[in-house]
């Protein structure tokens, strides 16, 4: 199957390519980049006024599958990836069972495999995410996963982080971290701050995360062990990790786009959709994300995309953490960062920089690269209705809310899969 896409604006940070020209897709791989190719009976897509690029890689993602799957499953989550422009994605191992033997991420795998988008997952860096005794995690590489974490919670054992962060390096796997002092965060539900004052709701500090964070970096600095640190949303994570990596710690981090776009004061509606770990901070705090993407301190935006039902988030008191973002995730992103940063640096931020961080095969479309691609138009308005989304749960942060930018077309392996014309 031959595909050419025509007078699309390409974007590729892997070949520093940014200029109109065409894109040859052929058999699932890229087949030619340039000016005028032709059509030799290829599917013509009029790219013109659209912008080409590597689909993107969402490096943080709980498909809810297996056990959670009246949320989200393998099937809807993928269709909810190709409507946002996501054709690579990591699933986060907190399912039920979770992701600690290797027969549950064989099985999630073979799963995938019929999926609308390249599906890999993490494995539980200890048993059930008890943060104790640490999972056989040459097995679960064996098994297929690429990365480690207890994301959803930290690794309690800082022994047992240490034990992780010597063997993943030799097993080529990523260590992924969620930072969090679970003392300090204990019976929080928004940010710890104005806003929760006068709600009267008992807040999350900063420092909860500002403390995980410097406890993952010093254990990863005292063996020199590299470790990426899970959706940034302090001022102060953002100065720790600037300062790891100055003094030569190899700490990648990623922060997400409603941290972008966002910040505690939309709690005061007490809508539960607005509910996520960790939360909603302050506009300062997300000026200094944004000063952080800027200076390569934060390297990649992810989603942490963490459906749930709407009856699980109808009560603001009781209701679980988290909220969907992979379809949003581009326009999102886009809308909180035009002109902070240019659309080089933002798909260099979600498709280069975390298919560079997780070793997989994403993020680029030099020839013989796989056909993986997003055509979206970055000037295109339009406002978030949960209705309209493709997942199976609807808790955005953005719905009601103006976007510039909307996903035209996703192509995966050459096949095209949401065309939203």
């Amino acid at each position: 199957m031959r595909t050419l896409i025509q007078n699309a604006r390409v974007i590729d940070p892997s070949q520093g390519l940014d200029q109109v020209m065409d894109l040859l897709l052929e058999d699932g791989k890229i087949a030619q980049l340039g000016k005028s190719l032709p059509a030799q009976n290829a599917q013509v897509i009029d790219g013109t006024g659209l912008v080409a690029a590597p689909g993107l890689v969402d490096m943080h993602v709980h498909l809810r599958d297996p056990g959670l799957t009246h949320k989200e499953d393998m099937y809807s989550g993928c269709r909810a990836a190709a409507a946002g422009g996501v054709t690579s994605l990591l699933a986060m191992p907190n399912t039920k069972p979770a992701m600690d033997s290797p027969e549950t991420v064989r099985a999630l795998l073979d799963r995938a495999k019929t999926a609308d988008a390249a599906v890999y997952t993490a494995a539980c860096v200890t048993k059930d995410l008890q943060g104790e005794e640490l999972a056989d995690l040459a097995a679960l590489k064996e098994a297929g996963a690429i990365a480690l974490s207890d994301d959803g919670r930290p690794v309690v054992n800082t022994r047992r982080l240490l034990e992780a962060l010597e063997q993943a390096p030799s097993l080529g796997l990523t260590v992924t971290a969620h930072c969090e002092d679970l003392y300090l965060a204990a019976g929080g539900l928004m940010h710890q701050g104005e806003v929760s004052r006068k709600l009267g709701v008992p807040g999350i500090p900063a420092a909860a995360e500002d403390c995980g964070t410097a406890r993952e970096i010093a254990a990863a600095a005292s063996i020199g062990a590299p470790i990426h640190i899970c959706h940034v949303s302090t001022k102060g994570s953002v100065a720790l990790i600037r300062d790891a990596k100055a003094r030569g710690v190899k700490v990648t981090a990623e922060t997400c786009p409603h941290y972008l776009l966002l910040t505690d004061k939309a709690l005061e509606s007490k809508d539960a959709d607005y509910r996520m770990n960790p939360p909603l901070r302050t506009e300062e705090d997300r000026l200094a994300l944004i000063e952080g993407l800027q200076d390569g301190t934060l390297d990649a935006i992810a989603t942490d995309h963490a459906p749930h039902t709407p009856q699980e988030k109808a009560d603001f008191l009781k209701a679980p953490n988290g909220s969907i973002g992979m379809e949003t995730s581009l326009a999102a992103t886009l809308t909180a960062l035009e002109g902070e940063l240019t659309l080089p640096q933002v798909v260099e931020k979600m498709s280069t920089a975390p298919a560079r961080i997780l070793g997989i095969p994403a993020g680029t479309l030099r020839v013989g690269a796989n056909a993986d691609v997003v055509l979206f138009d970055p000037e295109k308005k339009w406002v978030v209705d949960p209705e309209k989304l493709h997942g199976k749960s609807k808790n955005t942060p953005f719905k009601g809310m103006e976007l510039k930018g909307k996903v035209a077309l996703t192509i995966f392996r050459g096949r095209m899969v949401y065309d939203g014309r």
